[in-house]
């Protein structure tokens, strides 16, 4: 589904301060498959998630998704696959204070227009499937961190992506809601989705649930089980 070919990522390309986060990635991601991308801080592991999720561009090599190749397409149209394609949490959650759990469920899918009625139908019931529905009209800033990964786990499939991608995402739990998390990821894993996450957590890599473990060192990668 996904192809990466000769990746490289340089961040301050041609300062004194030049840096490669990745460095020649060659790798394809199939579908329906749960892939975790394990390695040390500054392995690259989160630059190779922003790259494989149309969150950044590689300085040289190509993307293809779905037999297409997107490397050099406009960013309205990068815009448009992020947002049918993939389903982002990011580590740190990411969601807008001062709005209730519904209300940042419902933000990504404003974009693409749709009925508002059914929009919101749809952010309820990821809730309660989620057994959030009785804190769905709370400030997010008033939700313990479970509560608020669950959030942020309802509002990456908002849209019904395709692809979910999570960003360290048992980092800041500790774990029982690591556990959680995991149940929450079979479940997806078993609705049929692609799922790829990056994490430097046993519990996660050692999990079940992850069928395959991409290792990565120094911006490349130095194993593949």
């Amino acid at each position: 589904m996904i192809e990466l070919s000769g990746i490289r990522k340089a961040f301050n390309q041609g300062r004194h301060n030049e840096y490669w986060a990745l460095n020649g990635i060659d790798l394809t991601i199939p579908s329906q498959q749960v892939t975790a991308f394990f390695g040390p801080s500054g392995s690259g592991k989160t630059t190779l998630l922003t790259v494989v999720g149309c969150l950044a561009r590689p300085t040289a090599g190509r993307v293809r998704l779905e037999d297409r190749d997107i490397s050099g397409l406009p960013e309205r149209f990068l815009t448009q696959i992020r947002r049918r394609t993939f389903g982002f949490i990011f580590q740190q959650f990411n969601l807008i204070r001062g709005m209730s759990a519904l209300e940042n469920v419902m933000l990504p899918a404003y974009p693409l227009g749709g009925e508002w009625r059914a929009l919101k139908q749809r952010a309820e019931f990821l809730l309660d499937s989620l057994q959030l529905s009785h804190r769905r009209t709370a400030r997010v800033e008033w939700l313990s961190g479970g509560e608020q990964q669950r959030v942020a786990i309802a509002r990456a499939l908002i849209n019904d992506p395709k692809v979910l991608v999570a960003d360290e995402p048992t980092a800041n739990l500790d774990t029982a809601l690591s556990k959680g998390f995991l149940d929450i990821l079979e479940t997806l894993a078993a609705e049929g989705r692609t799922v790829l996450l990056s994490s430097h957590d046993p519990m996660v890599i050692e999990s079940s649930v992850v069928q395959r473990v991409v290792k990565l060192r120094d911006g490349r990668i130095v194993g593949d089980l």
